[in-house]
């Protein structure tokens, strides 16, 4: 979450200051922050697929 709102927060400061590289540099941060939140959300999807298939193989 945090690279997601610095990026906004300079992307916002780059468009207020019409300085574009900090603008960019911040709608990359942004968009690092969400592919970290997705990685994040299919890590934790197959660590339960596989905690409930090892739960299957125990039974």
């Amino acid at each position: 979450m945090s690279d997601k709102l610095a990026g906004k927060a300079k992307e916002v400061e780059g468009k207020l200051t019409g300085d574009k590289a900090r603008e960019a540099q911040g709608k990359a941060e942004g968009l690092l922050g969400k592919a970290k939140e997705k990685i994040n959300d299919v890590k934790e999807d197959v660590m339960d697929k596989a905690k409930e298939i090892k739960e299957k193989l125990d039974d």
